[in-house]
């Protein structure tokens, strides 16, 4: 029998990993693809819960922000500028922060370092009205500064003054101000420290300062920091930040500062400085001379210093001899000439203080009436 051959071709069979996904697509179609809802005409907004009455702290806070916020401003310093090709002159903004009404004479109270050098300046109320300011007076130590505005007395509503001596740390605080130029900002805290010192655009030491942490941002310097009755505790100045945003820790100078800087700068258009009539010498002078205290170079003639027997540097049989050494005033120490000045801001032309002093290595003490200086 011849042979035959029959030609064959095997079944095709799907690969494994096609129908593994077409189980999924399967399965996905099942459960997991969108159906449509069926419409319904009459869908109504759901019904409101009733919230009840505002928490006693809300209330407070609210009622706080109403009656504060009317008394805070807005400042922009403004710079001159000429165009080279023209010759005109602009005026742009350099510069903004915050401040408050003081009184009903327009006098309205803000940081120095906001107006620093401001070709002009002008305040924004809270009604959005604007005001070209005038300086009244600037004390660049303390970092306050007072300004003037025409503005009718009804625009104006000074802030109530508190006090800072007797401050608690945990106290709430409030901040109102412009930060970013967001204006009418309210934040809230507690004092977090206090006895803080910071660096006044001087240099020189401003003691006694509040920490808060309540949220100050730049724009809110100059602004007022209130306690939780809505009085005035203290002026918001600077911030701790690498950033230069709120990172939580803000200073503010103590409003029993400000309110005794204030009258003066409005009286006088500066700080009238209490001193006893003396030059003394520069802090890395007497560091190198190992001395502890201020070192007493030149006592002026006619002083109260000079009345009171101090002496300065003076040569005796050929040798130079160190003045004297002022350690204390009224007990407190005087390590170097910031402490000094802080110690003497704290008395008044007129007031009478005892130094403690160290001359030819003995020490001794002296009565001295304090006398205006420069």
């Amino acid at each position: 029998m011849p042979y035959s051959y029959q030609s064959f071709s095997p079944k095709r069979r799907l690969p494994s990993l096609l129908i593994l996904l077409a189980l999924l697509v399967g399965l996905w179609w099942l459960f997991g693809h969108p159906r449509r809802l069926s419409l319904e005409a009459d869908a109504v907004p759901r019904a409101v819960t009733a919230r009840g009455d505002l928490a006693s702290d809300e209330r407070n806070t609210i009622e706080l922000f109403r009656a504060a916020s009317p008394s805070v401003v807005y400042i922009t310093n403004i710079e001159l500028r000429r165009n080279l090709f023209s010759l005109n002159v602009y005026e742009i903004p350099k510069g903004t922060g915050s401040g408050f009404v003081w009184d009903r004479e327009g006098r309205i109270v803000t940081n120095f370092h906001v107006i620093e050098d401001a070709s002009s300046i002008e305040v924004t109320l809270a009604d959005h009205s604007s005001w070209k300011a005038v300086l009244v007076g600037v004390a660049p130590d303390k970092d306050l500064a007072v300004l003037q505005v025409d503005a009718p007395a009804v625009r104006l509503h000074p802030l109530a003054i508190g006090e800072s001596h007797n401050l608690l740390v945990g106290q709430k605080v409030f901040a109102i101000g412009n930060p970013f130029g967001l204006d009418q900002t309210l934040t809230a805290g507690i004092v977090s420290a206090l006895g803080r010192e910071i660096k006044a655009v001087t240099g020189r030491t401003i003691q006694g300062v509040i920490q808060t942490d309540a949220a100050i941002n730049p724009g809110n310097s100059g602004g007022p920091l209130l306690d939780s009755a809505g009085r005035l505790i203290g002026v918001n100045t600077a911030i701790y930040s690498p950033s230069g945003a709120s990172s939580g820790i803000g200073f503010a100078v103590p409003v029993d500062e400000v309110n005794r800087v204030v009258p003066e700068l409005i009286r006088h258009g500066r700080v009238i400085r209490p001193g006893i009539g003396v030059t003394v010498a520069n802090d890395s002078i007497t560091r190198r001379l190992g001395v502890t205290g201020v070192l007493v170079v030149n006592v002026q003639p006619g002083s109260t210093a000079a009345k009171a027997g101090l002496r300065g540097i003076r040569q005796l049989r050929g040798e130079i001899v160190l003045g004297d050494i002022i350690t204390a005033i009224n007990g407190q120490a005087v390590n170097n000439y910031d402490d000094l000045r802080n110690v003497l801001d704290r008395y008044r032309v007129g007031d009478q203080v005892t130094l403690d002093l160290v001359r030819d290595g003995g020490t001794i003490k002296l009565r001295i009436t304090l006398e205006e200086v420069a």
